[in-house]
């Protein structure tokens, strides 16, 4: 599926007409005339067919979000975005690289029949110790 697809798809979809996507591109400041975009919405065969590039897609859509939702209203500088993200990422490299802390239990005053500590377990059977059953040839 190509750009071009993806825009008659949404134009209709969405039932905008040209004036509509002008002032939706206008919304990033886009600017666009109503024959470059009748140029995307014809066939590929046709001699003034026009492909939509990336940036023509990617700003339109954007500029859809706009027109849906609505701006932001406090947006986000670029450079606050920058600046705060490789802090946290050396913070939290920092915490990942120290070491983990271990809560201990201390059974100084807890009895010894409620200890922890003097579970008993089964010593599985392993082959160091020798089979348990002589085998049988034959």
């Amino acid at each position: 599926m190509t750009n071009n697809d993806i825009l008659k798809k949404l134009r209709v979809a969405l039932m905008l007409r040209d004036t509509d996507i002008e002032a939706i591109m206008s919304l990033v400041d886009f600017k666009i005339s109503t024959s470059e975009l009748g140029a995307f919405f014809r066939t590929e065969d046709h001699p003034k067919y026009m492909e939509c590039g990336d940036q023509i897609l990617r700003n339109f859509l954007n500029g859809l979000i706009i027109y849906t939702r609505g701006t932001k209203e406090a947006p986000k500088k670029p450079e606050d975005a920058l600046l705060h993200k490789p802090v946290m990422a050396k913070a939290k490299m920092a915490n990942a690289t120290s070491q983990p802390k271990i809560d201990t239990v201390s059974f100084k005053n807890t009895p010894a029949k409620n200890r922890l500590d003097q579970t008993t377990y089964k010593k599985k059977a392993s082959f160091k110790d020798g089979p348990k059953k002589p085998f049988k040839k034959g």
